[in-house]
């Protein structure tokens, strides 16, 4: 069995033009699900307001690596989740919900050393072979 791949970063939330705020995000890239990468973020960012009692959870996000990889060369995103490189060594992450669109700044050499991490552990182009088919299906039928 290997070890998740965790990496806690910086990232500013995009509030305006002229506003933003610094915020942990904590990447984990898990091997028995391969193709993908989860974002978590303090509760405190949630537009939830369940999210207000200090035992609530962080809030998380999964998509695909594959999906974070190809937004560092170039924008990437068809769905809930986009991702961009800008000017300087940044890349922005939008994530969108039914409540509203966030909108994420984070350093790119961050996000390079977090899929750098993950592909050590897991090749692209090898995912398949981590996948556990009986697992998968027994957690999607509950």
């Amino acid at each position: 069995m290997y070890s998740p791949v965790e990496e806690t970063v910086q990232a500013r939330l995009i509030l305006s033009p002229h506003r933003s705020a610094r915020l942990r995000v904590v990447l984990s890239y898990l091997p028995e699900d391969p193709f993908a990468v989860r974002m978590a973020f303090p509760a405190e960012f949630s537009l939830d307001e369940a999210a207000d009692g200090p035992d609530t959870e962080d809030i998380v996000w999964v998509f695909a690596r594959r999906l974070l990889c190809s937004g560092l060369e170039a924008p990437a995103g068809l769905g809930d989740v986009h991702v961009r490189p800008t000017v300087g060594r940044r890349t922005m992450v939008e994530l969108r919900a039914p409540e509203g669109t966030a909108l994420l700044q984070f350093d790119t050499p961050d996000l390079r050393r977090f899929l750098w991490r993950s592909r050590l552990l897991v090749p692209e182009g090898e995912e398949h072979l981590h996948l556990d088919a009986d697992r998968a299906l027994a957690q999607l039928l509950g």
